[in-house]
């Protein structure tokens, strides 16, 4: 019953895991950017939270109604103000300037916060279990945010497939210049789309502020965590993206079981694996 504790452990863990890999994935689907400092701004989420809960004295998640729109304009800002300058046929400048957009959101949130580790209280629901005979229990936490990351993935899914704005982003990252012959403007279609992936790491910015303790330094681990998720799963395949993330907190929830000093080396092996052997990812997106 441990071994199978663990597994519905992970796979809950991996719907954490789908929500910081969403947004990378979308960004990179419509506009081939890796946004290295997806980490931070997932952190940038959590720390805006903070801020929100404690001047409105509500919880965590209600502050979610606030922090998502507050992110997804944060995002459209950055895209048309600065990230949409450096995109073009040589990678290099936006690897660049998301590397500096990391270090200035670590050492702002730094000076502003401390280095003093946070974390959100969300009340009794942090506790509340589901049990399911055996010995065995769901937390009501890590299933509403697993059941979350189900639908935001969905959102993402029927808004890319069954709408304009979808439409737009389709063909915006099939041919740029065509589409803009279309009459389309790249500009604020890329906005919108980081608009989005924000809207998601508020998400999972907020999850994380409830899950575990935070602090300005540990962005770049979520970025690794988000990274994995979307190499295992496929580029481009948003479904995919959340089955990576289960697969990677399954091996991660395996390998603490084995040896605690295993959790997360167990990931990157996992990760490694499906490198060396699909280097495509396990469910990559379909071109026809």
């Amino acid at each position: 019953m441990e071994w199978i504790n663990a597994i519905v452990q992970g796979v809950l863990l991996g719907g954490l895991y789908g929500l910081f890999a969403a947004g990378l994935s979308l960004i990179f689907g419509v506009m081939r950017l890796v946004n290295i400092a997806h980490g931070d701004l997932i952190v940038l989420a959590a720390y805006l939270a903070l801020v929100v809960t404690q001047a409105l004295g509500i919880g965590p998640l209600p502050s979610l109604l606030l922090v998502v729109p507050l992110m997804a304009v944060i995002g459209y800002g950055l895209q048309r103000l600065l990230l949409n300058r450096a995109l073009g046929d040589d990678l290099l400048p936006p690897l660049l300037v998301t590397f500096g957009l990391s270090v200035i959101i670590q050492n702002g949130l730094l000076e502003v916060f401390s280095a003093d580790s946070r974390r959100l209280q969300a009340g009794a629901i942090e506790t509340a279990a589901l049990p399911l005979g055996g010995g065995l229990a769901i937390g009501v936490l890590p299933l509403l945010q697993f059941g979350v990351a189900v639908a935001a993935i969905a959102g993402l899914q029927l808004l890319s497939w069954r709408t304009p704005l979808g439409r737009a982003f389709r063909a915006t990252a099939d041919d740029p210049e065509v589409a803009r012959l279309m009459g389309l403007d790249n500009r604020h279609v890329f906005a919108l789309a980081m608009a989005l992936s924000l809207a998601v790491v508020a998400l999972a910015g907020v999850f994380l502020a409830v899950r575990t303790n935070f602090d300005p330094a540990i962005g770049p681990a979520r970025l690794i965590f988000g990274f994995e998720a979307v190499i295992i799963g496929g580029l481009g395949s948003l479904w995919g993206t959340l089955a990576g993330g289960v697969l990677l907190g399954v091996a991660q929830s395996i390998g603490a079981q084995i040896d605690p000093g295993w959790q997360i080396l167990a990931g990157h092996l996992l990760f490694l694996l499906v490198l060396a052997v699909r280097p495509e990812g396990l469910f990559p997106r379909l071109r026809g």
